[in-house]
């Protein structure tokens, strides 16, 4: 006797997603292929059509994409999109997350925003680039903050494209990690800069350098868990092993080589102003950390 065999497929959350840009898009497609049906919209329509051919439902409008499912995501240009685009929408009962690049202060605005329209809100901070989503090994993942039931509730979902990351009820809090890890990647750059500044005009392989510099970064990148360690703490004197009084007497041999290589020392000289300024306020004992006072207003 034949014996029927139903299978039980899990229903995946239906997603609408506003803005297909190449990173929309890029999450469009990671979420199709995951078999979330996916309803989008997009200012010009004709960046649509390809999602459509692989199975998104392309709503006329935004209203009609958020109409469609009760999750909607919103990865537009800037702030004033998201206002505008949003603007003759329902989202009483939507749980809406919003993955365009923004402030802190954006972020909370905007969450209240929500609030008073009757959503629950969730701000994300995207640390990838398009070719990372739907690479796992790639190492994207996203900064989440806002409602925790929101995020709870669809992390399965909102994982699918790259890692999640929920730091906290302030909606604000992804923005901030998100802009406080790329300062620091900048900083970083400006330092890589003036390193290749140095040996630009030498007959010093760049391909040579890059590899060293590399691994130096590498190797100074756990200094930064002693700062959170004496921020903490208060003492700044805490496991200090080149004090500030030696450091600051070692900035001029920088500035000179800089003069003699030929090179601007402005990535620099900020820096080595605010090492000087803390040097003359308190102790030369202490460790670099004391700079972050001076930056705070």
């Amino acid at each position: 006797m034949a014996h029927n065999i139903v299978e039980k497929t899990v229903e995946k959350t239906p997603v609408t997603l506003l803005g297909l840009g190449a990173m929309g898009t890029a999450l469009a497609r990671t979420w199709l292929s995951a078999g979330h049906p996916l309803t989008v919209w997009n200012r010009t329509p004709a960046r649509a059509a390809a999602l459509a051919a692989e199975g998104a439902r392309v709503a006329d409008s935004a209203a009609e994409a958020v109409a469609a499912n009760s999750l909607v995501i919103v990865c537009l240009l800037d702030d004033a999109s998201v206002e505008e685009v949003l603007a003759g929408t329902d989202l009483a009962g939507r749980a809406l997350v919003n993955l365009t690049t923004g402030t802190p202060a954006q972020a909370r605005a905007r969450a209240e925003w929500a609030r008073e329209r009757g959503a629950r809100y969730l701000d994300g901070g995207i640390m990838a680039v398009p070719p990372m989503i739907g690479v796992p090994e790639a190492g994207g993942y996203v900064f989440y903050s806002g409602s925790r039931e929101l995020f709870e509730q669809h992390q399965e979902t909102l994982a699918v494209p790259a890692g999640t990351t929920y730091v906290g009820e302030d909606a604000g809090f992804a923005a901030l990690h998100d802009v406080a890890l790329l300062s620091a990647m900048y900083g970083m750059f400006a330092g890589a800069a003036h390193a290749f500044a140095l040996i630009r005009r030498e007959d010093v392989d760049p391909a040579a350098l890059a590899p060293l510099l590399a691994d130096w970064l590498v190797a100074m990148a756990p200094a930064v868990h002693q700062t959170a360690d004496q921020l903490r703490s208060g003492d700044y004197t805490k496991g200090v092993v080149s004090n500030l009084a030696m450091q600051v007497a070692g900035t001029p041999t920088f500035l000179s080589t800089a003069e003699e290589q030929g090179v601007s020392p402005q990535l620099l000289s900020p820096y080595f102003e605010l090492m000087r300024r803390r040097l003359a306020e308190s102790s030369g004992e202490e460790d670099l950390t004391g700079v972050i006072d001076l930056l705070v207003r």
